[in-house]
């Protein structure tokens, strides 16, 4: 039986709530609904949303602090909806731990394309395969990246990443000792192709080495710094 998944529309605007509610139903997504950014931020606290579409500019409390909240507490895959389309807006957006970006006016089927991409990047066992397939795993002595299930385990704990903060390990994990610079982990992990602002990197490295410390100094360490490049991950031969 294929899980269901549960998604939380946050917009202030009831005409594009009803829009985007439409469209993800067709999909047989459950949708639930949020006109502010304080009941937003209890409903994604108290329920395991699968996805979160929210948008930056509310009164009150306003996407981006939402989402920083949120990430306080949670790594529930997060989409924000903005009309802005500034550079400094998405580089803010990610930054607060956004995964995906979408520019007002937007169109349902792009919304759903981009809803169905990030599950597949999140929660891979919502498009489960009928055939086996041979697990796609990397395995050091402190650290297991099972990718088949987007899990980390450290020290044999599982260790809590939003799907941003796991594509980063995933990539640099995947080439041990080799170096990185922060614009091609811009390009390929946030896939941007223009110079995006490098401290975005700087910013989830040091949530991804705090989450992996909370569980394994061992694994948090295999992250490292290379002044005035960038980053490798680090495999110990001790």
């Amino acid at each position: 039986m294929e899980k269901e998944i549960k998604i939380l529309v946050v917009d202030d605007e009831e005409r594009i709530r009803r829009l985007l509610k439409m469209y993800l139903e067709r999909e047989d997504f459950i949708v639930e609904e949020a006109a502010d950014g304080e009941t937003a931020l209890k409903k994604a606290l108290s329920v395991d949303y699968d996805i979160i579409l929210l948008d930056l500019m509310m009164p009150g409390k306003d996407g981006m602090e939402v989402c920083k909240e949120l990430r306080e507490k949670k790594a529930t895959p997060v989409i924000m909806l903005t009309a802005k389309g500034e550079e400094i807006n998405r580089v803010q957006g990610f930054e607060a731990g956004t995964d995906d970006y979408i520019v007002k006016p937007f169109s349902p089927r792009e919304v759903i394309l981009r809803v169905k991409a990030l599950l597949r990047r999140s929660s891979p066992a919502a498009f489960v395969q009928s055939e086996p397939v041979a697990k796609d795993m990397i395995v050091f002595p402190a650290l297991t990246i099972d990718n088949d299930a987007h899990r980390v385990l450290a020290n044999g704990r599982e260790v809590s990443l939003t799907p941003k903060e796991y594509e980063l390990l995933y990539f640099l994990a995947r080439s041990p000792d080799k170096v990185y610079d922060r614009e091609l982990l811009l390009k390929e992990v946030w896939h941007y192709d223009f110079f995006g602002d490098l401290r975005t990197v700087d910013t989830h490295v040091k949530r991804l080495r705090e989450k992996l410390n909370k569980v394994s100094e061992d694994a948090a360490r295999m992250i490292v710094t290379v002044w005035g490049v960038g980053y490798k991950f680090e495999v110990s031969n001790g």
